[in-house]
């Protein structure tokens, strides 16, 4: 059985993660979860009290690739997860940001994870490809955003409070997440970020 990432999604802007143009992908922060986790895995991100989203699915994706930085940036599949910060708040939010440069470090696109004037963000880049340079990717998702339903009490199990995920599950309690999300029929992008 696959295993079970669980986390607050603190910052739901539509970055990290980033649920638009068909694909969810976990390309930002979270680099313990990006470093550890595999194909087949499922990740999920709940929402943070500071939007009174506590105990709330804000999305979940099943991992269905993996890809360097370098293999995302260059994957046309992926060229509007670029962003672009004068277009559409799903354009400002995207989560493309890295690739190599000819003196072999990652450069930064200016996008949410830059400078407020567009410049490098030395302490994001390390946050971001210190420990990893995986990008999630999940075809298989579910982003709820503003519509985030309530967790039933009986799951709140798998609810991580603070910083850092939980994935020490039985095998029990990841079938009894399984079988929650199956009983949800939304699929794919169903509304705006919480914090839009």
């Amino acid at each position: 059985m696959s295993r079970i990432y669980s986390y607050v999604v603190e910052h739901d802007l539509g970055f990290a993660p980033n649920p638009f143009w068909g694909i969810c992908s976990l390309a930002n922060c979270k680099p313990d979860i990006r470093k550890f986790a595999g194909v087949g895995d499922l990740i999920i991100g709940t929402g943070s009290a500071t939007i009174q989203a506590a105990r709330r699915l804000v999305y979940w994706m099943r991992v269905s690739e993996i890809l360097s930085f370098d293999g995302y940036w260059s994957d046309p599949r992926f060229t509007r997860k670029k962003p672009n910060m004068r277009g559409s708040m799903m354009h400002r939010y995207g989560d493309n940001i890295y690739w190599t440069g000819t003196d072999g470090s990652f450069q930064q696109l200016d996008s949410f994870h830059s400078e407020d004037d567009g410049s490098l963000s030395v302490s994001n880049r390390e946050r971001d490809t210190g420990k990893t340079e995986k990008v999630l990717l999940g075809a298989e998702f579910a982003y709820f955003g503003k519509s985030a339903p309530a967790i039933p009490d009986e799951l709140t199990f798998f609810v991580k409070k603070g910083p850092s995920h939980k994935c020490r599950f039985s095998a029990a309690q990841r079938a009894a997440v399984e079988a929650w999300l199956a009983t949800i029929p939304d699929r794919g992008y169903v509304d705006e970020p919480g914090r839009w």
